[in-house]
C-alpha cells in the first residue's frame, strides 16, 4: 500500500548551488530506485534558520513530495543521517486533508509560472 509523504530537509550553507542540487538529487534517486513516484520537488533555497544548527545560521532547504511504502521513510531517513551535508530533517505521512492542501499549493505554483496566453488585437 502506497502513502503520501513529505521529506522536508535542510542542507549545510556551505555548498555551492550545483553541490545542493546534486545532494537533492541524490535523494530524489534513492526514492525513484525504491519505487516511489516524486510527487513534487521544491527547492527554497538559502534561508535563516530559527536558531543555530552546529555553528550554522542558514541552510538550503528543500522539499521532496512522494509515494511509497511505509518501509522507505526508514531508508530515506539513515541515508539523510549518513549524509554530513543534511543538518536537518523531517518526513512526514500526508494525510488526505493535508494531501489535497499540497496538491492546490502545487496547481497555484505551476499557474503563477505559466504565462497567460494573451492575444493580440
Amino acid at each position: 500500500m502506497f502513502n503520501h509523504y513529505e521529506a522536508a530537509f535542510v542542507l549545510t550553507p556551505v555548498l555551492s548551488e550545483a553541490q545542493m542540487k546534486e545532494a537533492v538529487d541524490k535523494f530524489e534517486n534513492l526514492l525513484k530506485d525504491n519505487g516511489c513516484a516524486i510527487l513534487n520537488r521544491e527547492e527554497w533555497g538559502l534561508k535563516k534558520l530559527a536558531y543555530p544548527i552546529q555553528g550554522k545560521t542558514t541552510g538550503f532547504y528543500s522539499i521532496l513530495q512522494f509515494d511509497g511504502e511505509p518501509a522507505i521513510v526508514e531508508t530515506l531517513e539513515t541515508a539523510f543521517r549518513r549524509d554530513e551535508k543534511v543538518i536537518r530533517f523531517l518526513t512526514t505521512r500526508l494525510d488526505k486533508y493535508a494531501f489535497e492542501y499540497a496538491e492546490k499549493r502545487r496547481h497555484a505554483k505551476t499557474a503563477q509560472v505559466e504565462p497567460a496566453n494573451v492575444e493580440e488585437a
